[in-house]
């Protein structure tokens, strides 16, 4: 079973674990409103978000003479749940439903792609892999291994070889095969970042060339532990590569799970699913609620 606390432990202890104490505070002196900025910016909310949640107590401090540490808290965390929204499923109807995987090497995108494969295998579903991150030849050995413990065919190339051309053959596979659903991994690293970007525009209007709509969705997997940066990382994937969605991956190894409230507000992208742990069946659907509780406390 997923734990949720346990994985926001580093979280919770390094600021919003803090600011629970500061909170306990009986006065809102200058010194206290000063302090509580720091832990917020410290908790990799950034400085937009940070003068948003500041403005936002203050008003209400000052108008419902709010002074009590419950009290604040309870406003704090409705806040920021706000910025959340809601849990999302990501539907797959189309047969094959593609689903186009990316992001920087290191965050655990390859990994991410087994445990979403296994994830759906286990629903039931036809599953079919595309390595099409051909610039760094361990990426494709790398998702061979997870494929071959779970039983899972992989549409591999040769080291250096054409991504689209990887991305067609496998395309047709799953179109000939009949499978459910394509995951296709793609490189995180090229010579340039306009190389990579330009890559995965083209991998892109492959899959729509022999599966019509496709990809019918395009997550992005992000690495929690690199905070405020994976935004930017973000923001230049989403771009080029359409994202609808996001992972976020090594959440239990952070203290930077603060940076989560900002990926819906500045990326306008909802988390689909959260790595707790390095198992195959750690990769859970976001709960909102839950890694409020986890952060907070019930």
């Amino acid at each position: 079973m997923n734990n949720w606390r346990t994985a926001l432990d580093h979280t919770r202890r390094a600021a919003f674990g803090r600011l629970s104490a500061l909170l306990g505070a009986s006065e809102l002196t200058p010194a206290f409103w000063e302090e509580m900025e720091s832990l917020l910016l410290q908790a990799d909310l950034g400085p937009k978000l940070t003068q948003q949640i500041i403005t936002m107590l203050q008003q209400k401090s000052g108008a419902e003479g709010i002074i009590r540490r419950a009290e604040l808290n309870r406003a704090l965390r409705e806040f920021l749940g706000s910025q959340l929204g809601d849990s999302v499923s990501a539907a797959f109807t189309e047969t094959p439903s593609v689903l186009l995987v990316a992001g920087v090497n290191g965050s655990g995108k390859t990994t991410s792609i087994a445990k979403l494969a296994h994830r759906y295998q286990r629903n039931g579903k036809r599953v079919l892999l595309a390595a099409a991150d051909t610039f760094r030849a361990a990426a494709s050995d790398q998702l061979e291994v997870w494929a071959g413990r779970l039983g899972i065919e992989v549409i591999a190339g040769a080291p250096g070889s054409d991504p689209g051309a990887v991305a067609h053959d496998a395309a047709q596979a799953a179109l000939a095969r009949n499978m459910d659903l394509l995951i296709v991994d793609t490189a995180g690293r090229q010579h340039t970042s306009y190389n990579l970007m330009e890559e995965l525009k083209k991998v892109r209007r492959v899959l729509g060339r022999v599966v019509p709509g496709a990809p019918h969705h395009t997550w992005l997997v992000l690495d929690a532990a690199t905070g405020q940066n994976a935004l930017a990382q973000a923001a230049a994937f989403r771009d080029a590569a359409g994202a609808d969605g996001v992972i976020l991956t090594k959440l239990d190894g952070s203290s930077k799970g603060g940076f989560i409230f900002r990926i819906r507000s500045e990326l306008g992208l909802p988390i689909h699913f959260v790595g707790l742990g390095e198992k195959i069946d750690d990769l859970a659907p976001f709960d909102p609620q839950a890694f409020l509780d986890g952060i907070f406390g019930r």
